[in-house]
């Protein structure tokens, strides 16, 4: 049987906001994240499910509990150790694309392989594959200015998923997008997703985005429990 590809146990996080002004903001959430499955994460704003994702994502370091990725134990790890567990298995999304506006599409995408020591010419063709899976690839060559905005955030995707990781976070990846384009930019989500196997937690305030996700757990209190 697979290892988990997320494993969360027992994990808190407290952050100090003066001498009397602590606020726990994890308390304890547990999470298995299963091979190929997608999980919605559900909360309210200030709720704690950015703190949530970036320890999962290995951004951030529990104050106590363990994280693990595909079965390997993350706390205790160096930095270097981190960054090349989090280069190697983590794709992130957030709700602005934060593409380097001097850069084609094209090239945000190559850029992360580049990075991971990726030749340029396979780092060019992997990301026409991946822009054109999302049908961008008659906008490879166009700066993030000249992109709308679901566009750019189909790029994003796309740039996330750029060294093949095995677990996707996504901070409310449409949180600023109309309706109809939100609509659009999820479906593409999904598709790269669902082709590529991978797993995804995805905080969204979006019930019906939610509803079409594998499973839901709600962040309250500091604590994840099945919806």
């Amino acid at each position: 049987m697979s290892d988990p590809v997320l494993e969360l146990r027992g994990v808190t996080k407290t952050y100090n906001a003066g001498r009397e002004n602590e606020v726990a903001v994890l308390k304890g959430a547990d999470l298995v994240l299963a091979p190929g499955e997608v999980v919605a994460l559900v909360a309210p704003s200030g709720a704690g499910k950015s703190t949530l994702l970036h320890i999962a994502g290995l951004l951030d370091v529990a104050d106590e509990g363990a994280v693990r990725i595909g079965g390997q134990d993350m706390v205790g790890l160096s930095d270097r150790r981190r960054t090349a567990a989090r280069r190697r298995d983590v794709g992130f999304v957030y709700q602005f694309h934060h593409l380097l506006p001097e850069f084609t599409a094209l090239e945000n995408v190559a850029l992360p392989q580049l990075a991971n020591g990726m030749t340029r010419s396979g780092a060019e063709d992997r990301a026409r594959v991946l822009l054109d899976s999302v049908g961008l690839a008659k906008r490879a060559d166009h700066r993030p200015g000249a992109l709308s905005g679901g566009e750019q955030q189909r790029v994003a995707f796309c740039r996330a998923l750029a060294n093949a990781p095995r677990l996707l976070l996504a901070d409310e990846p449409t949180g600023n997008l109309d309706p109809a384009t939100s609509d659009t930019v999820f479906d593409a989500l999904m598709h790269l997703v669902r082709d590529t196997g991978l797993s995804a937690l995805i905080a969204t305030h979006n019930f019906d985005l939610a509803a079409r996700m594998d499973r839901r757990v709600a962040l309250d209190d500091g604590h994840l429990t099945p919806l």
